[in-house]
């Protein structure tokens, strides 16, 4: 329980349905980790003392235990620094993905099964089933505005066997309905938006407050290797990035390449970003172990991303090639490049 609507009404609906439920919520991080001085865990940003406040009081409104997990370690090792890691690597990251991975669907489910609990069950508008021959599946749920499934890919057999999604057959609008009816704490709750430890939206502060350290200054070039201006160091830019460059000119620029070892910011024309094809490893496919012949499916390379087709092939043991019908803008390593057949979730992995 996360202490908004959904894993609310989530809770409340596994009762309803005759569940022995005990809510849970993972405290993640210290409180000082985010405090910038002006946004805190407490204002903003999600799994904060004030949302463990609201998942408690839920859960007593339900009637059922409620306990915070300390995860910090961990949520410290999987997720914050592979964020920094990936930033300073030229690298633009999900960190939801990564909590989903090793600490939701990982951490958590350990927990469980040491609790002797069979299921865990999360917010998540998704919804899993089995298909023909006893394999799990994951599926986007009806609500297409809310849809999760990209950051949920990584999830495993084993993972998908033990985890509950009871809002996938419903929308956001009946969510807010149920908990309303229930006087909820959390029914009018906004939802969270915002990556949790970095609740201001400003990534590049976090990593030097968190490292200690601030990021090297280096050169702007163009894309034939002129110098054309100075950076605040390559933590500050993505692919596809136009605010906050400091370049003038006749022409609109946009951040095209990042080279963390010349610590070089490659920009050019809106053009530059387009590219038709991608590779990605560090894969995990759903409904099949592996890719045999080249098919022809769905992908998306960011969250908000819709789905384009493409044709896709496995190229190693975990290397997939992606190669879509048209030129797709800012194809960004780190992010995730997420395949659907349909509503279904083929898989997915890290662009590199």
């Amino acid at each position: 329980m996360s202490g908004g609507v959904d894993s609310s009404v989530a809770a409340h609906l596994l009762k309803e349905d005759g569940y022995d439920c005990v809510g849970a919520m993972m405290k993640l991080y210290a409180d000082d980790v985010v405090n910038t001085g002006e946004i805190t865990p407490t204002n903003k940003g999600c799994c904060s003392i004030e949302d463990a406040e609201d998942a408690r009081a839920v859960a007593t409104a339900l009637g059922i235990p409620f306990f915070v997990f300390n995860f910090s370690d961990s949520f410290g090792r999987e997720v914050m620094d592979r964020f920094v890691s990936a930033y300073h690597n030229g690298r633009t990251p999900n960190p939801c993905i990564d909590c989903n991975r090793f600490m939701k669907f990982e951490k958590f489910l350990v927990r469980a099964a040491e609790l002797d609990v069979e299921y865990i069950a999360t917010g998540h508008y998704a919804k899993i089933y089995k298909d023909e021959n006893g394999r799990f599946l994951l599926a986007k749920g009806i609500d297409n505005t809310k849809d999760q499934t990209y950051v949920l890919y990584a999830m495993t057999q084993q993972q998908l066997s033990r985890t509950l999604f009871p809002l996938g057959e419903l929308n956001k609008e009946t969510v807010r309905d149920i908990a309303a009816k229930l006087d909820m704490v959390t029914a009018a709750k906004r939802d969270s938006q915002d990556i949790c430890f970095a609740p201001d939206g400003d990534y590049a502060g976090f990593i030097e407050r968190y490292t200690g350290q601030a990021d090297n200054p280096g050169d702007f070039i163009s894309p034939n290797g002129e110098v054309i201006g100075r950076h605040k160091g390559i933590i500050h830019y993505t692919i596809g990035q136009r605010k906050g460059l400091g370049l003038y000119g006749p022409a609109p620029q946009y951040v095209s390449a990042l080279d963390p070892k010349a610590n070089t910011v490659t920009v050019g024309p809106a053009e530059h970003l387009f590219a038709k094809a991608l590779k990605a490893r560090d894969i995990n496919l759903i409904p099949c172990d592996k890719l045999g012949e080249p098919v022809n499916i769905q992908a998306k390379i960011r969250y908000s991303h819709p789905a384009q087709p493409a044709r896709v092939w496995q190229t190693a043991p975990d290397e997939i090639h992606v190669e879509f019908d048209k030129p797709q803008r800012a194809i960004t390593p780190g992010q995730a490049v997420v395949l659907y057949d349909g509503d279904i979730v083929v898989g997915g992995g890290t662009i590199v």
